[in-house]
């Protein structure tokens, strides 16, 4: 077990330390959970919630968004297991299934995501901010503002988890209280108009409703794939059954305040942009900045935790880059994804299929992930072997590649339901293929088809 958890002196040499399994644990619980409700208070979840109107009763609403959190929890828990027990970030966790080389495929299909979400939630932050400055300052240039932004929120990664955990600490108790303020606006403000809109939706328990719960669960199945680079960082001896409560009295609040006041507000206004729904609605000045700086604040903790340690990290193992400099590239990308195009009146339909088209392309992976980690190897890892480059893992492991073609093409099919229709014809195809595929030969080291 020793040689499992410490890479042996000759195989460390040249590995990127922030790589390297973690050996200083510095989440306990109450960070963890911190981490977690800060980097879900996203405003696609506001847009998402946005594009429910017309579809779903508030009811139906609050189910969906309730169901999509429930699967994030669990897939959270499956894929950070390996990270937690092993101290393995996700690139090096990617290697006993895709290979060292073929982490890269996966690796892209998880980081384009997270770049694009990444450049979207700083244009909004941005904006917020820049309305603050036109209401105290008369001071209006949102191109410098969101410049500015973008990277003050490199700046505060740069730090590492060390970093992320105490804005995420601090940040909490403020979170909550203005989402609660938030809603508690929306309720009383726009009442009449929301009782008008919703009485004549009757709803519906078929596909709008189950590609609804999709839209919710696609918004972190980002976070899913890489969630051993939040685990890794956590106590040892914090159990499964723990964390699984984390990550839903985290994420579930959070999600139905956003979602909620998204669905609600766009309802009652026609306007899905939050920035000029709380800077129009309230008659108080001084809340209305404390309420932008919220939404400009919350990007933050959301791009530090998802958008910006995700990408880095395999920008760090595909490139050799050292975190810092791995962390201003992604800044410099998600500037290049143009967020201003993406922010459009129309934007919130916009995003719904965006977030369905690479949810197709992330559950078979997530996929193949599950049976690798627990059905062939039966959480047994040797790290050694992860990290030697000449080692069995070396190459593309094409068993895991063609598998994962194959889910995107059934998963697109019923590009609604897609995380979810990709799941099993991606699992099968692997465990087929890793039998069969000559090429598989080695991969299958450590596995029950040894």
């Amino acid at each position: 077990m020793q040689e499992n958890k410490e890479l042996r002196a000759d195989l460390a040499q040249g590995v990127n330390e922030d790589l390297q399994p973690t050996k200083a644990r510095i989440m306990d619980n109450f960070s963890y959970w911190a981490s977690f409700l800060g980097g879900c208070v996203s405003i696609g979840t506001f847009s998402m919630g946005a594009s429910l109107i017309g579809a779903l009763t508030v009811t139906q609403a609050i189910l969906a968004m309730s169901i999509g959190c429930l699967v994030i929890a669990v897939g959270l828990v499956l894929i950070g297991n390996g990270g937690h027990k092993y101290g393995i970030p996700f690139p090096v966790q990617l290697r006993s299934s895709f290979g060292i080389t073929g982490v890269k495929i996966p690796g892209i299909l998880r980081g384009v995501p997270a770049i694009v979400w990444f450049g979207f939630q700083s244009w909004v932050g941005a904006g917020a901010i820049n309305m603050c400055l036109k209401l105290l300052f008369d001071f209006d240039n949102l191109p410098v503002v969101y410049a500015l932004f973008t990277t003050l929120q490199v700046a505060l990664s740069i730090n590492g988890f060390k970093g992320i955990k105490w804005l995420e600490n601090v940040s909490c108790v403020f979170l909550i209280g203005i989402l609660i303020y938030m809603l508690y606006v929306v309720n009383t403000q726009f009442s009449v108009e929301i009782g008008n809109r919703f009485s004549s939706i009757e709803g519906s328990w078929g596909m709008p409703f189950w590609a609804a719960t999709t839209s919710f669960l696609g918004i972190y199945s980002t976070m899913i794939l890489n969630a051993s680079d939040y685990s890794r960082h956590v106590k040892e001896k914090t159990g499964s059954v723990t964390t699984g409560l984390i990550y839903v009295l985290s994420i579930l609040p959070v999600t139905l305040f956003m979602g909620l006041i998204g669905l609600l507000v766009t309802a009652a206004t026609g306007n899905s942009d939050p920035i000029a729904v709380f800077a129009t609605a309230m008659d108080n000045k001084f809340l209305t900045i404390i309420t932008l700086l919220f939404i400009a604040f919350a990007q933050v903790t959301t791009n530090v935790l998802n958008n910006i340690v995700p990408p880095a990290y395999i920008l760090m193992d595909s490139f050799k880059m050292k975190w810092s400099h791995a962390t201003i590239l992604v800044g410099i990308l998600s500037m290049c994804v143009m967020p201003w195009k993406l922010v459009t009146a129309d934007s919130a339909e916009g995003l719904s299929l965006f977030i369905k088209i690479y949810s197709a392309f992330l559950g078979p992976i997530f996929a193949v992930m599950v049976v690798d980690y627990y059905i062939l190897r039966k959480e047994k890892l040797n790290v050694n072997d992860l990290y030697d480059q000449q080692g069995i893992f070396q190459g593309i492991n094409w068993a895991a590649i063609i598998a994962i073609a194959i889910g995107s093409l059934c998963s697109l099919i019923i590009v609604d339901l897609s995380w979810y229709v990709s799941l099993i014809p991606t699992g099968l195809a692997y465990y087929i293929l890793m039998k069969a595929l000559p090429s598989s030969e080695r991969f299958r080291k450590g596995t029950t088809l040894e």
